[in-house]
């Protein structure tokens, strides 16, 4: 019998490679926010004993051990498999920035363990609507690149409109003090614009 039967050198990979980028999304997303749910329970127990002791006057936390609670607090189960369905469509790349949006906002408000989730909640849809709006921008800019690469590469630099400043009908301010006639309201320094009807 070979040690290499005893070790596993030879299976494949691990199962984390074997994950698709989404469920790794909402798998890292839905840790965090049970971890928010936690870090709000043990801040929540903690306000209550300093309730208890602002209340009584008297610390005895030295000598009462209060027990953990039994049961903490749990999203129903509707509510988790909506949010793990908002969390497959957050892009992998926004998954971090979700984390510090939703941790910006735990620092903020310091929810109650039950305003957690409605956070969250929040938080993913202000990265989902964002997610679309820069989608739809991506859209329209590619599809403004793709109709103006080929309606330029057709277009003519000639354009409708001609300057024409040296043309022989052309005013000039000279010939107004020759002839000793008023000049018109039109602004001399200013070339004269035709449509292309007028050639």
């Amino acid at each position: 019998m070979s040690l290499a039967s005893w070790f596993r050198w030879n299976e494949p990979p691990s199962r984390i490679s074997q994950r698709s980028p989404t469920e790794m999304v909402v798998e890292t997303l839905m840790m965090e926010l049970g971890w928010q749910i936690k870090q709000a329970e043990k801040q929540q127990r903690e306000r209550e004993n300093e309730y208890r002791k602002i209340k009584t006057g008297v610390d005895y936390g030295w000598l009462v051990s209060y027990p953990k609670p039994k049961h903490s607090y749990d999203i129903s189960p509707g509510e988790r498999l909506q949010l793990e369905d908002m969390c497959t469509k957050i892009h992998p790349s926004y998954c971090g920035p979700v984390l510090l949006r939703f941790r910006q906002l735990i620092a903020e408000y310091e929810p109650e363990v039950q305003e957690v989730a409605r956070l969250f909640r929040s938080v993913l849809q202000e990265a989902t609507e964002k997610i679309k709006e820069e989608d739809e921008a991506k859209k329209l800019a590619r599809q403004w690149n793709t109709k103006h690469k080929t309606s330029l590469s057709l277009m003519t630099f000639k354009s409708r409109t001609r300057i024409s400043p040296f043309s022989s009908n052309i005013k000039t301010i000279s010939e107004d003090v020759e002839r000793g006639t008023e000049p018109t309201r039109r602004v001399w320094s200013m070339p004269e614009f035709r449509s292309a009807k007028d050639y």
